[in-house]
């Protein structure tokens, strides 16, 4: 299974088409079709459901899109560093984590580097913890921003001085819009929508179980998200009220949406980790002595 195929395999499944995908890389039809042909082969799966005019996957093709998406990043990455050591002002980094004001933090750094060394670019990837961690270990990326609680016996870290406050996002036209904070009694009975995450956690683990206490297998969770974004686009439009972190979403006097604190407090702390004896490109290994220099 050959790199180049993959790509062309990718390109189809992102395109979907023969045509368009020979059009995108500038090779021809049939080249490309006996290309896919000879993968399906090889792999004694047929990847696509071919019509008249379009190319959809089988299940079996989404599943080597998903391989063949790592595989193909797995090599561009690995590409991208073997040629940074040949400079060491040039390269990339990849940086993982969770929605969080934290990354003011990190971008600080960043753009301190960036005064130094210019042609070092990154890429930011937003996920929870299970999928940063999953793409730490695969080696996608070379750090990761982890808010607590979460596993990280198996990283070297640094905790960032920060934290962050949870509470409630809801429209300010609602009854408890009025309020200061918000109490678990005050959860009950009402549509809400939370983070994913929290939602799957072990309840030994899982900050807001042991907040809820016996209320938490009452609550009327009606939509769970993994990006705050779409979860105050579900509150403005009136589906529930967010229980996620404070700075995440506009919340000013021009906003229609507001944030109340959870009485008691429930603040989380954020560690950066990376993989233990991990060997880094030379921007990479730049970027974890300026963190340490500002947070170690």
């Amino acid at each position: 299974m050959e790199i180049r195929v993959l790509r062309y395999f990718l390109a189809i499944a992102r395109e979907g088409s023969i045509t368009n995908a020979a059009n995108f890389l500038h090779v021809t039809q049939p080249t490309l079709s006996r290309q896919i042909r000879e993968l399906e082969e090889e792999l004694g799966q047929k990847l696509f459901v071919r019509k008249s005019h379009s190319m959809t996957l089988t299940n079996e093709g989404m599943l080597l899109r998903k391989r063949a998406e790592e595989i193909v990043s797995m090599v561009d990455k690995t590409e991208a560093e073997f040629s940074s050591m040949e400079n060491i002002i040039g390269g990339d980094i990849y940086i993982g984590g969770g929605e969080t004001d934290a990354i003011k933090l990190v971008a600080d750094v960043v753009k301190e580097l960036r005064n130094d060394y210019p042609d070092i670019h990154y890429h930011l990837y937003s996920g929870n913890a299970a999928d940063v961690t999953e793409r730490l270990d695969k080696g996608l990326l070379d750090f990761g921003i982890l808010i607590q609680p979460a596993d990280i016996s198996k990283y070297d870290y640094i905790n960032l001085p920060a934290k962050d406050v949870w509470g409630v996002i809801m429209r300010k036209d609602s009854p408890l819009a009025q309020k200061d904070s918000i109490h678990k009694e005050d959860l009950l009975n009402i549509p809400l929508i939370c983070s994913r995450q929290a939602m799957s956690q072990e309840r030994s683990k899982n900050e807001f179980a042991q907040w809820f206490g016996e209320y938490f297998e009452k609550l009327n969770v009606v939509t769970t998200f993994n990006l705050v974004y779409n979860a105050a686009i579900m509150v403005e439009a009136g589906v529930g009220y967010a229980v996620t972190i404070d700075k995440l979403t506009n919340t000013t006097e021009s906003s229609s949406l507001c944030f109340r604190p959870l009485e008691p407090r429930i603040e989380s702390g954020l560690n950066i980790i990376w993989k233990k004896y991990q060997i880094f490109s030379a921007p990479a290994e730049l970027f974890l002595e300026r963190l340490r220099e500002r947070f170690a």
